[in-house]
């Protein structure tokens, strides 16, 4: 069987991708340059599972291809509370730091373009964000999932401080 075919044969998994930048990189070797191709890909389902991916090759296709079984391979469960955060985070990944607060019903996603794309995958309906530092995509978009993997329920933090929720909650 053909690989086309294979794939076109895959149950739907419920799984959204979004292609977030494709960038041409070059290798100085001794026969000249060599161009490939990096493309970084957000793949969610809407309802808390999120993943990242970055993927490299000759063809554009292809690296957007590879990026998205990264990104399959690396989903992540996140803590939602009504279609936005349980609290205010900070993600940080390099220089790259973008703050994530919760919005009332109503408010929309309020996010830059790349911070945008994880945020609307992971499932989150109502949010604010700023982005502050480096604006790359590729350091915008892993701090981004880094603070949205950090995030907590109130559930979570009650069991880890032995307490109700009740408690914590106030």
């Amino acid at each position: 069987m053909a690989r086309r075919e294979r794939e076109e044969m895959k149950p739907d998994d419920g799984f959204k991708s979004k292609l977030v930048a494709v960038n041409r990189i070059t290798k100085v070797v001794k026969g000249g340059r060599n161009m490939r191709f990096s493309a970084l890909v957000v793949v969610g389902d809407g309802n808390g599972s999120v993943g990242i991916g970055t993927g490299k090759a000759a063809e554009v296709p292809e690296a957007i291809k590879k990026a998205e079984g990264v990104a399959r391979r690396s989903l992540v469960k996140i803590a939602l509370s009504d279609g936005t955060i349980p609290h205010e985070i900070i993600g940080k990944f390099g220089t790259s730091q973008v703050l994530m607060r919760p919005a009332p019903e109503g408010t929309g996603v309020i996010a830059g373009g790349s911070v945008r794309a994880v945020v609307e995958l992971a499932g989150i309906k109502n949010i604010t964000t700023k982005s502050y530092g480096s604006r790359n995509p590729i350091n915008s978009v892993k701090a981004t999932f880094g603070g949205l993997t950090a995030l907590r329920s109130p559930e979570q933090v009650a069991a880890l401080r032995g307490k109700t929720v009740e408690e914590i909650l106030g």
